[in-house]
């Protein structure tokens, strides 16, 4: 169990936790959830030591093992492999040892050691989950400094899944992620055996993955039972519980005001008047909850229509380098009506598409059509890194909405909440969800035809990305998306284009058919493009159901054949002890002869060696079937 007593931090002279308590059950699942800005990662940090409260503290069982990603990436000659690898020490050290231990009491404990830890099933893992993360084999195998800083991330995060602490803290894990990694992401957190608290803002983890949320708001914690939808149920109960207090409070205060006013001049009544006016004075206001700013989104929607279609691809070819082509053969076409989501592994081209559609890129071969009156307004993080701290919203909209009034500019910034003196703060003192608000904002000024959104959510906590769904939802343009979050697709996309191979081309099927496909649960590999018939996604789900079986029957034999492992290396540590140290040995073993010891000794270690090679061969096929 985790608990969190009385816990106070106060940072720049501000209470960001006041006063917070909550217990958190062992084996928890948790959630970690709140506003940008409310303290979350204040609260992570106060659980793994590195920053003091002012008062109160945190408990947990003695000798816990924390797992935390550092702010530092790694860096340097090694590689993802070699870097996830050591990271479980423990492991690296008894191998260490086992090469120059000479004593056979010693040896026979270390090997025991690292079977108990399944020390000699650790590459494979290791290698599964850089594969879950988007390193393929030759990635696996590069030195760290040839990646960017996204990648390196993702080795950490590889780093501290595979050394399997007993209590893991992840801060916002999938934003270094694409769509694909976030779906294994979420498969591998929903069977972790430690404890797990996550600070996250993708719906779909907190619903399928933990299994309590901790809500922290005004410097308290609260925590409920369930995920995130069973959250927002109890949070619109309590909601309207307090809109309903608050209604009866303001009527009840209502009364008494209209009747002290009525008879604290007239005698007779006068000391009524004065026990009114104490009840009054008296009663605690009932708070309403605050409306958030952050929460506007409102895209202007284009007065002039266009005529089908906003652009035509027609075997086309996009790059950056002459003769080397990212993408080639797309055959794509866009209609004004159109809501389509990208899919697809980071680095596979999603963003070279939506260069191309938002015309920053040219086709090399090939050819494009885009209506001539079309616009398009295109979003991406490297507009929000860009804003100049120094000006503000208003000055930030004056210069790209030049020639328009001032009325028009200040319009423009309160669709996306920017009113009042909130217009005039600098850039440097909005958060991040504000500045991508801004951004968007921006790029939205002249009402396009086209939305291009590339990755819009990074930012936004859960309440944001809701509001922003519901502004994409009553957009009357076309709007193409690249994001991870899943739920903002399922709602705001009606279109799958799978970007892969080199090329782009339709998915035929919904969202949970390509979460199917990805995770290996769809056998047949052609349902990423092929248009099916109704018999053919029939057969696709019994070759599926097929494809589990088989899985299952892999995994088996591969637990019971490292069981059998285990058991035959106990063995023959056991004879080792008793040629080494015969007054520690097992008493039937006590009986034997050296040579009866060694001859035995040989025919368990000829097994054993048969054994774990039938078990190597039982994980790679179970890899190559998932």
């Amino acid at each position: 169990m985790l608990t969190i007593n009385d816990l106070t931090v106060r940072l720049g002279g501000r209470t960001i936790l006041d006063r917070a308590s909550a217990s958190l059950p062992a084996k928890s699942r948790t959630g970690l959830i709140g506003r940008n800005g409310a303290g979350k990662s204040t609260l992570m940090k106060a659980m793994i030591g590195s920053l003091e409260p002012d008062e109160g503290g945190i408990e947990m069982p003695r000798k816990t093992r924390i797992g935390y990603i550092a702010q530092e990436a790694p860096s340097g000659t090694a590689t993802p492999f070699e870097t996830v690898l050591a990271a479980d020490t423990e492991r690296a050290e008894l191998l260490a040892q086992s090469e120059t231990v000479t004593d056979p009491d010693r040896l026979g404990d270390i090997h025991e050691r690292l079977i108990a830890i399944d020390a000699y099933a650790a590459p494979a893992r290791a290698a599964r989950i850089l594969i879950g993360l988007g390193f393929d084999e030759e990635m696996q195998g590069r030195p760290l400094d040839s990646f960017s800083g996204g990648w390196k991330m993702r080795v950490a995060l590889a780093a501290l899944l595979f050394s399997n602490p007993d209590l893991l803290l992840l801060d916002e894990p999938s934003n270094h992620l694409d769509l694909e990694a976030t779906m294994w992401l979420e498969s591998f957190l929903r069977s972790y055996p430690g404890q797990l608290v996550v600070i996250s803002h993708e719906r779909d983890l907190l619903n399928n993955v933990v299994d309590h949320i901790l809500h922290l708001e005004g410097g308290k914690v609260t925590l409920y039972p369930g995920g995130y939808d069973a959250f927002e149920r109890q949070r619109a109960e309590r909601a309207a519980q307090l809109a309903a207090a608050k209604a009866a409070q303001d009527a009840q205060r209502a009364k008494l005001q209209d009747y002290i006013a009525r008879n604290s001049a007239r005698a007779s009544t006068a000391k009524q008047a004065q026990s009114r006016a104490k009840q009054l004075a008296r009663m605690q206001p009932v708070a309403a909850i605050a409306e958030d700013p952050s929460l506007v989104f409102d895209f202007p929607s284009p007065a002039d229509g266009l005529r089908p279609p906003l652009i035509t691809l027609d075997l086309a070819s996009v790059g950056y380098r002459p003769g080397e082509p990212v993408l080639s053969r797309l055959n794509l076409r866009i209609d004004p009506d159109d809501r389509i989501a990208l899919l697809g592994r980071n680095g596979n081209g999603k963003t070279t598409l939506a260069r191309l559609l938002a015309a920053q890129l040219q086709p090399e071969d090939g050819a494009m059509a885009a209506s001539a009156k079309m616009r398009v307004g295109y979003f991406t993080q490297y507009q929000v890194e860009e804003l100049d701290g120094s000006d503000t919203p208003l000055g930030h909209m004056t210069r790209v909405m030049a020639g328009k009034t001032p009325g028009a500019v200040r319009a423009q910034l309160g669709r996306f909440g920017f009113s009042g003196a909130r217009a005039t703060t600098e850039v440097g003192k909005l958060s991040g969800g504000e500045r991508a608000r801004l951004a968007l904002a921006l790029i939205t000024r002249d009402a396009p035809h086209l939305l291009i959104l590339d990755e819009p959510t990074n930012h936004l906590d859960v309440d944001a990305r809701e509001a922003l769904v519901q502004a994409l939802n009553g957009f009357e343009g076309a709007v193409l998306i690249v994001s991870h979050d899943r739920h903002m697709l399922e709602l705001a996309a009606d279109r799958l284009v799978l970007v892969d191979g080199g090329t782009a081309s339709d998915f035929d099927g919904n969202m949970d058919d390509y979460v199917a496909f990805i995770l290996g649960r769809a056998a047949n590999e052609d349902v990423k493009t092929a248009p099916a018939k109704p018999k053919d996604a029939k057969l696709a789900r019994q070759e599926a159901a097929k494809a589990r079986e088989a899985q299952a029957a892999l995994r088996k034999s591969a637990k019971d054949l490292e069981a059998q492992a285990a058991k035959l290396s106990a063995r023959i540590s056991a004879i080792d002890r008793a040629m080494f140290d015969p007054a520690s040995a097992e008493s039937a073993l006590a009986k034997l002869t050296m040579g009866d010891l060694a001859q035995r000794r040989g025919k368990l270690a000829s097994e054993l060696e048969s054994v774990e090679a039938a078990w190597m061969d039982a994980l790679e096929a179970l890899e190559a079937a998932a």
